[in-house]
């Protein structure tokens, strides 16, 4: 097996922090939703509990946003610049995890300090961080004090339609995190890449040299 070091410290922290931070906001606005079905707490202090998380997580993005635009591991979630072979690697990985995953064949992807995510990764992360978690936040911010907001909240068509796209992202958001449980079992083992974001290596398996091929 093949160590390549990819999660840095502070990207492993942030993402534990993040990953406990959005489960506590799925289980706090289904209390806020469901206060008699569920009652693990009153709704008043789910509320409170519900809005602080989302501050400390609004903190923990502006951290992610900052270490990414500053630092060189921003290339990490780039795109490739090349379109016709971002495209043709997209159209490799899309055939892996359809198909080729169960025949047994390799990733087309491989692990990289500056390209640690293949290119169905990128993509997905970039619309996620860059997009949906910043209208969820919005949304949020807006129904935290919709008074304060008012003339915004109106302006995106009431508290109705605010709500409701915040609740669309909240589903969304809840099978995102199953969705990627289960892709994250899909390593060379099923906790592999589930270790690496404890420890910041990746493994995987180092290509056998030509000789040794042919024989």
């Amino acid at each position: 097996m093949k160590k390549t070091y990819v999660h840095p410290l502070p990207v492993r922290i942030w993402h534990w922090i993040n990953a406990l931070g959005f489960i506590l906001l799925i289980v706090t606005g289904l209390q806020i939703r469901y206060t008699d079905i569920l009652g693990l707490m009153s709704f008043e202090s789910a509320v409170r509990f519900h809005n602080w998380l989302g501050f400390a997580l609004m903190a923990n993005y502006l951290i992610w946003l900052l270490f990414y635009l500053l630092t060189d591991k921003v290339s990490v979630y780039h795109p490739e610049l090349d379109p016709k072979k971002y495209f043709g690697d997209t159209l490799k990985q899309i055939r892996y995890y359809s198909y080729g995953i169960f025949r047994g064949h390799p990733n087309p992807h491989h692990v990289h300090p500056y390209a640690k995510f293949n290119p169905l990764q990128k993509v997905m992360y970039q619309i996620v961080m860059l997009i949906i978690v910043p209208i969820q936040f919005g949304t949020g911010l807006l129904l935290w004090d919709v008074d304060r907001f008012y003339s915004w909240v109106e302006a995106l068509g009431g508290v109705r339609v605010v709500s409701t796209v915040h609740v669309l992202v909240f589903i969304f958001f809840a099978s995102f995190i199953l969705i990627h449980v289960y892709l994250g079992s899909l390593g060379h083992t099923a906790s592999a890449h589930f270790k690496a974001m404890v420890t910041g290596y990746e493994e995987e398996m180092e290509e056998a040299p030509p000789a040794a091929k042919a024989g």
